[in-house]
Parts: structure tokens; C-alpha cells; sequence
């Protein structure tokens, strides 16, 4: 089966099934893990820029697509020549079926098993008593954060924080005022690049916050990728839950 896959994690989750450059005949330029792979790959554009012609001349088996990481026009187009699969992913569960399907699809069911249970086991040694309220921003001018219908926030929960804007939906403007009532304040590495001079604006304001970097790939990548940030989130919550 030839698959062409229009998301970052999704490429990455496909690879971790044992499938070859043979098979996964398209990705996107954001799609770099894992790096020795997915070079051999060809690009299709970005993930809400699709090079459509470029997909037709490859002439896949299967897209693979998300509702929230594509464009729906773009998508809609593709569904007029090729067979499409568009995952929603906004749940740990959500995730877990993902992985299930996609196994049975390459008759791979041990594996995606094997993989869900890893997962799992992630979250299930996390113990938290009284979560910190997190504000988790993703965006600069505006800033922006998540709210209760993403997937970011099922992952910052179950790692064992409140997310401050669970009451909000999708991806919210908030302004700095309202940051305020943060116990913590993460940076994401992505979409928007924080980094350090990003935490020393905010400090100015907020001079006795803790505002700190996270690695963005680890609370917004589904799929496989969750199983190899284990450590990652196991010790972010260790340091800073109560």
C-alpha cells in the first residue's frame, strides 16, 4: 500500500510500524521525524499548503489527513481522486483508536497493542494530589492559548495540571493580565518558537512568575510519538506539581 501522509506525527507513527520510504511515498516539510526516514520521502508541500498536483502524480493508495492540521478545501479536493482517512484526535482515547485502526489497517494489531500500552503506562504513573493551573501559550500577537477541546489540554492534564482556560474552546486570544492568574506558564517550542528572550518579556510583567520553555512536540504530537516523551513528562510533572 502506498500512503501519502499530511501530518507531522502521523508520518512518524507510520514509520514506527515498520514501514519503508516503499510505502509512505509522501509527506509534508514538517514532517522530520524520524529524520533517516522520512529524507527519502517525497514533499508535498505544507500541511495547510498541499501541493495537489504533486499528490495526484504520485498516485496514492491512501491519504492520510486531520481535521484540524489540514485545510478542509484541500482535503475535500483530494477526496475527489483518492481515498482519504481524516483523523480527529482530540482525546487520549481518540489517540488510542487512532493507533488501533491504523493497525489493523496494515495488519499490524500486535504492534499497535504494544504501542497503546506503552502509552498507557505513561500516564497511568502519574500521580498528581493538587494540579498547578497551567497557561499554556502557543502563540505571539496575539497570544493565544488552548482550550478544553484540544488535544494539548487532555495531555496537560493527564500529566497532571489544570489547564487555566479549560472553560474556553479551540485556541483563544488572552492577554497578559489574564496570565496573571497562573501558577506556571509554559512556552511551546511550536507552532510559535518560543524562546528564552520570549520568557524575559513576560518576566518583565510578571516578575514573579514561572514562565519556562516546553518542548511543544511532546503535548501536540498524537499518534506514537507519546510513548518516547515518557520521561519527558513524567519528570515536568515531578518538578512542578504539587
Amino acid at each position: 500500500m502506498k500512503i501519502i501522509s499530511l501530518v507531522p506525527s502521523i508520518t512518524e507513527t507510520l514509520f514506527d510500524f515498520g514501514l519503508t520510504a516503499d510505502e509512505v511515498i509522501g509527506r509534508t516539510k514538517f514532517c522530520i521525524h524520524p529524520l533517516n526516514l522520512v529524507r527519502n520521502v517525497e514533499i508535498i508541500g505544507g500541511t495547510k499548503n498541499l501541493n495537489i498536483e504533486k499528490i495526484k502524480s504520485l498516485q496514492p493508495d491512501l491519504i492520510i489527513a486531520n481535521k484540524e492540521e489540514n485545510e478542509k478545501l484541500q482535503v475535500e479536493e483530494l477526496m475527489k481522486y483518492f481515498k482519504v482517512w481524516v483523523t480527529d484526535i482530540e482525546t487520549l482515547e481518540d489517540n488510542q483508536n487512532f493507533i488501533s485502526e491504523l493497525g489493523s489497517l496494515l495488519n499490524k494489531e500486535i504492534s499497535a497493542q504494544n504501542f497503546n500500552q506503552k502509552i498507557n503506562s505513561v500516564f497511568n504513573d502519574i500521580k498528581v494530589s493538587l494540579p498547578k493551573k497551567i497557561a499554556y501559550l502557543i502563540w505571539k500577537n496575539p497570544y493565544m492559548t488552548v482550550g478544553s477541546d484540544t488535544f494539548i489540554n487532555e495531555v496537560l492534564q493527564k500529566s497532571g495540571f489544570e489547564n487555566l482556560f479549560k472553560n474556553r474552546k479551540r485556541y483563544p486570544e488572552i492577554s497578559v493580565e489574564e496570565l496573571k492568574e497562573a501558577d506556571l506558564i509554559f512556552l511551546s517550542s511550536e507552532p510559535f518558537p518560543f524562546q528564552q528572550k520570549h520568557i524575559d518579556e513576560l518576566q518583565k510583567e510578571m516578575p514573579t512568575k514561572e514562565i519556562i520553555l516546553v518542548d511543544g512536540e511532546a503535548f501536540s504530537w498524537f499518534g506514537t510519538h507519546l510513548m518516547k516523551v515518557d520521561n519527558y513528562l513524567k519528570d515536568l510533572s515531578l518538578k512542578y506539581s504539587v
